[in-house]
C-alpha cells in the first residue's frame, strides 16, 4: 500500500518528529555517501519513493539529481525555490536510461511496493556497473514499525536478513549494513530535543535492535563477458602461408 505524497510531505516538512527523523536518516546516509565535491562531483543521484528529503545535500556538487515518485503515491515539485527535478513514474518502468545512475536510494519505496521483485530488477537496470544503491526500510524489530502514526508504520517491515536476501536475488552484492532512527516515535519535547544523543548512543550500543530503519548498501558488479570463440582461434591458428611454394634447398 502506497502512502500519499501529501501525508509524506506534511510529516517530513511540517512536524517536529518528521524533521527529526529526516535529519537522523540523512546524517546516517551522509556517513556512507559524503556530499563533498570530491565524492559527488560528476555523479548522478536518483531517489525513488519519497527519498527527496535525503537528496538535498547532493544538489550542490552532483552532476544530476532526480527524485522519482510512483504514480500510486503522487508527486510534488522539489526542491523548493529551485528548478524542479521531481518526476512522476510507473513503479517498475522508470524514465531513465539503462546504466545511467551512479547512486540510487530508496525510501518509502520498497516496503510499500506491490511488486518488490520487479522493483528490484528496475533498480538493477538503471544502475551503472560499479554503481551503488541504498535500500532504507522499516526495521521489523524497531519501535517505529508498529506505529501507524508515522510513514514507517506502513507496508512490510524487514529484518536485515530478509533485506539482504531480496537484494541478492536481484543480483546485487551487499556491501554494508547500517541503521538509524533510534529516537522513540514521540512528539514529546524531551525525546525531540535529545534525538542527537539517542542516535549516537544507538550506533554504539544497540546496533539494529532498537533502530527505526535498517539500511543496506549494495553494488552492481558486472563480470566481463567470456568469449568462447577465442580459445578455438588460438588452438587452430590461421595458415596464412598455406599453399605457398617451399624454398628450394641449396645444393651441397
Amino acid at each position: 500500500m502506497h502512502l500519499d505524497v501529501l501525508d509524506l510531505r506534511n510529516f517530513y516538512y511540517r512536524t517536529q518528529l518528521g524533521r527529526a527523523a529526516q535529519k537522523a536518516v540523512r546524517d546516517r546516509m551522509l556517513g556512507l555517501w559524503p556530499a563533498s565535491a570530491s565524492e559527488s562531483a560528476g555523479q548522478t543521484y536518483v531517489g525513488y519513493g519519497f527519498a527527496v528529503p535525503l537528496l538535498r545535500p547532493y544538489l550542490e556538487h552532483a552532476r544530476r539529481v532526480i527524485g522519482l515518485m510512483p504514480g500510486e503515491q503522487g508527486v510534488m515539485p522539489w526542491p523548493a525555490g529551485m528548478p524542479n527535478v521531481s518526476v512522476l513514474c510507473d513503479e517498475i518502468r522508470w524514465p531513465i536510461e539503462t546504466g545511467m545512475v551512479d547512486r540510487l536510494v530508496l525510501l518509502h519505496g520498497l516496503e510499500t511496493s506491490d511488486h518488490p521483485g520487479a522493483l528490484m530488477e528496475e533498480c538493477w537496470r538503471v544502475l551503472g556497473p560499479g554503481g551503488r544503491a541504498l535500500f532504507i526500510v522499516p526495521n521489523r524489530a524497531g519501535l517505529w514499525a508498529p506505529r501507524e502514526t508515522t510513514p514507517f508504520g506502513f507496508g512490510r517491515p524487514y529484518t536485515p536478513g530478509q533485506l539482504d536476501a531480496q537484494a541478492r536475488r536481484a543480483g546485487f552484492v551487499p556491501e554494508r549494513h547500517a541503521a538509524a532512527l533510534y529516537i522513540p516515535p514521540s512528539d514529546r519535547r524531551f525525546w525531540l530535543r535529545s534525538a542527537p544523543m539517542w542516535e549516537r548512543m544507538g550506533q554504539k550500543v544497540s546496533g539494529f535492535l532498537a533502530a527505526g530503519v535498517i539500511m543496506l548498501e549494495v553494488s552492481k558488479q558486472v563480470h566481463a563477458p567470456r568469449r568462447p570463440g577465442l580459445p578455438a582461434a588460438v588452438r587452430k591458428p590461421l595458415s596464412i602461408l598455406e599453399g605457398a611454394a617451399k624454398p628450394a634447398a641449396d645444393p651441397v
